[in-house]
């Protein structure tokens, strides 16, 4: 039995050919369908050429295991989600690489409710099953139908912000020739519908799998300058940004300028707290400061979890929360089966800026400047427990509180720290922020990097 390297801690990814091919997606499909009892599933698929043979292998995997098959067709990741629970699915399955390499791809999975499936409830069953290709003869085959949701998805994006708020606005959107353009444009075409005085400049628009812009990651700073000069070349109030798959979200402000995720996660929380008196937002905990403060002074609650989409949904779940963020542009929704969304965020910042007659950066610069952070800082290294250790014993004595929700988080005070591992790269993950001090801020990031440097 070979073991299938593609199955990571959420989901599947892996380098076309041997990590991940036809037969390979054709087992998966089989295995899902054993091991999580659909009778339907919904299947959806980005841009990338080889993504069409990989949905229509999954499809004759969970048909030979007699499951019906909806085919959604080329669509954004939270279309799945979307689609699963407005057609009343038992499953949803996404083919897609999102910001990966070219020569990528990958497979996005929900069980009914659009509940997400990680390798500690169901993913790992998956997997063994693929492994062992062990199925029996094909049962009666299920049937595939083809259906479109995207009007219905339209409409339930569109619900999430009040249109007669809108203020003229003209807005940059940069799809990146990922699959973001025709979602976008059904949306755009509701909101015009219903009278928002919006003005959109579209950028990178069509869909192309040969991503002749680059591969559609906004969050690396070198692929950042695209949307950003069109911003200020189009005297734009806004910019938006889109990944492979737009299931992440990324802004700049009127002058350009990139706004870091952990800022956005407060913004949006300080948009629906308004409308939502003493509601819990969700935050992973690697910069909370900002956001803390914000939920504090709105008088909501907020509430810590462990980073990654399976830990927030479920601690969404648990608590009834309406938002959930992360800084690495991920935003979560009650009123959206407390799945990512890519294009709500956009809206509620338009409506919120509008609301507020605020630019961008006025709604972020009085967070960016008490509560100045470092951005994500990462660290290659093939054995990182040295490196850790090393940070432990110099840090740890001397915090103030020392939290172990995700990695090891430590408050010094008027600097606080996270240093977590990747689940699935061989990398070290560094945060830090400070209260007001950006050359205490800079000191720190400089004296950790250079410890953990020195532990390899």
């Amino acid at each position: 039995m070979t073991k299938l390297t593609c199955f990571k801690s959420y989901d599947v990814r892996g380098k076309l050919g041997d990590e991940l091919n036809a037969d390979i997606a054709y087992r998966i499909g089989r295995g899902f369908a054993v091991a999580m009892s659909p009778k339907t599933v919904v299947i959806g698929y980005d841009i990338r050429p080889t993504s069409p043979e990989l949905a229509n292998a999954l499809s004759e995997g969970l048909r030979d295991e007699g499951i019906d098959v909806i085919d959604i067709g080329l669509c954004g990741t939270e279309e799945v989600y979307f689609a699963t629970s407005h057609f009343d699915a038992d499953g949803g399955l996404m083919v897609t690489a999102s910001h990966n390499p070219i020569d990528y791809n990958g497979i996005k999975m929900v069980r009914s409710g659009s509940r997400p499936i990680s390798s500690a409830d169901g993913l790992g069953d998956i997997a063994e099953l693929a492994e062992a290709d062990k199925f029996g003869p094909a049962k009666t085959r299920g049937a595939k139908e083809a259906r479109d949701p995207r009007d219905a998805y339209a409409d339930r994006i569109v619900s999430f912000t009040d249109t007669n708020v809108l203020k003229p606005m003209k807005i940059v959107v940069n799809a990146g020739n990922g699959v973001a353009g025709p979602s976008f444009d059904a949306i755009a075409e509701k909101l015009a519908a219903k009278g928002a005085p919006l003005t959109f400049v579209r950028q990178h628009h069509t869909p192309d799998g040969r991503f002749p812009n680059g591969i559609p990651n906004p969050l690396l700073e070198e692929n950042r300058a695209q949307t950003a000069n069109v911003v200020t070349a189009e005297g734009a109030d806004l910019g938006v940004a889109w990944d492979g798959d737009f299931d992440r979200c990324f802004f700049f402000d009127e002058t350009g300028r990139f706004i870091d995720g952990e800022y956005v996660v407060a913004l949006l929380a300080g948009a629906f707290l308004p409308k939502n008196p003493g509601a819990k937002i969700i935050h992973d905990p690697r910069v909370i400061w900002a956001l803390q403060d914000l939920v504090a002074g709105s008088d909501g609650e907020a509430v810590a979890s462990k980073s990654g989409h399976s830990h927030i949904k479920a601690k969404m779940r648990s608590e009834d929360a309406v938002y959930g963020g992360e800084m690495s542009a991920h935003h979560y929704f009650r009123d959206f089966m407390y799945c990512d969304s890519g294009m709500i965020p956009w809206l509620l910042v338009a409506e919120h800026m509008s609301a507020t007659g605020k630019k961008l950066s006025e709604l972020v610069s009085d967070m960016q400047s008490r509560f100045p952070s470092s951005g994500e800082i990462n660290f290659k290294l093939d054995d990182k427990q040295p490196a850790i250790d090393a940070f432990e014993a110099t840090y740890v004595a001397q915090a103030q509180d020392v939290d172990r929700l995700d990695g090891v988080s430590l408050d010094m005070g008027d600097w606080r720290v996270n240093l977590r591992q990747s689940n699935t790269e061989p990398v070290l993950r560094l945060n830090v922020e400070a209260k007001g001090d950006r050359a205490l801020l800079d000191q720190k990031v400089a004296e950790i990097s250079k410890l953990i440097r020195e532990a390899e």
